[in-house]
């Protein structure tokens, strides 16, 4: 049998998620999709991922599965490694010997929060709480298996649907009168679509590539493997997107009373894991090798409130 996959097919990791259903729309256009429910593409069940990988054969690989639930980790660190590193280890194998090409998602929370400006690829990763090694635990392994891949790390993310900061917030702010929100974490917001869309740009490009060298497709992929960070544009911390997010939502409904916000401090705020400080990504190398800028976070804000239910 040749080892390389049917053309066209691209397998999509973590459906219901933010960025999994984001996937669904921007690659489309691009190939044949299989976006299996958790029950069959299940990261706890090796056999799983193994039997899915080898009877649809894709071409990418595209993972958007993890387990993100940053303060459950801690209560549940088997958990979190099987789906964020082993899970990850096991597709990038499959599809290694596939000979095909493979998309990872990743994490801030890699890194301390210690450094005053924003972290470059190259910096030396270190990790505060279970989930930011379990996900680092994924990288090394993905880089490991010598799969052709491209790791997005990213940070904040947020959508339309599924749970995330934006729509608990406009949630309690209709609920409550008054929110006390962290101020001194520093950070980018990214819609997921944002990056379901960087996903689609650089599978063109990576497949622009082949076509011209006339080279297999893990030989274009493996040209630009690596990690990159890619998240929204600026800066912020949770409070000012929350600030932000509400002031949208009052725009929109100008005749509903909704929640004040005061800033706290993260000593008044303790959570069972530790957060980095400083979340900030430089994401100049995104731009150096795809041509792509991640849009301003005011921005996407902006544009998601378009995706709202209403």
């Amino acid at each position: 049998m040749s080892k390389e996959p049917m053309g066209g097919r691209i397998l999509i990791t973590g459906d219901g998620g933010q960025v999994g259903d984001a996937l669904k729309q921007t690659l489309a256009p691009l190939g044949e999709l299989f976006a299996p429910a958790l029950d069959v593409l299940d990261f706890t069940e090796p056999e799983s991922i193994r039997k899915v990988m080898r009877e649809f054969r894709p071409r990418w690989v595209v993972n958007a599965a993890a387990h993100t639930a940053v303060d459950q980790a801690e209560k549940e660190p088997d958990l979190a490694f099987a789906i964020n590193a082993t899970g990850p280890e096991l597709l990038a194998a499959e599809a290694k010997g596939l000979g095909a090409a493979m998309i990872h998602y990743s994490t801030d929370y890699v890194f301390d929060g210690t450094k005053k400006t924003p972290y470059v690829e190259s910096d030396t990763p270190n990790p505060l709480n279970v989930y930011g090694r379990s996900k680092l635990a994924g990288e090394a392994a993905v880089t490991a298996s010598g799969v052709p891949c491209l790791q997005f790390r990213t940070s904040w993310v947020y959508g339309a649907m599924g749970k995330n900061f934006l729509l608990s917030i406009l949630r309690l702010a209709r609920e409550r009168e008054h929110l006390r929100i962290v101020a001194d974490q520093h950070g980018a917001p990214t819609w997921s679509f944002d990056l379901a869309r960087l996903t689609a740009h650089a599978i063109e490009q990576v497949e622009r590539a082949a076509a011209r060298a006339k080279c297999p497709l893990h030989e274009a992929a493996g040209a630009v493997s690596g990690i990159y960070h890619a998240s929204g544009a600026g800066e912020t911390t949770w409070y000012g997107f929350a600030v932000q997010a509400i002031a949208e939502l009052q725009q929109l409904e100008p005749e509903t009373k909704l929640a004040t916000v005061e800033a706290i401090s993260t000593a008044e705020y303790p959570t069972p894991a530790e957060r980095p400080m400083n979340s900030r990504l430089d994401c100049s190398q995104l731009e150096k090798v795809f041509g792509w800028r991640m849009p301003d976070w005011h921005d996407s804000l902006k544009a998601v409130f378009q995706e709202l239910p209403r």
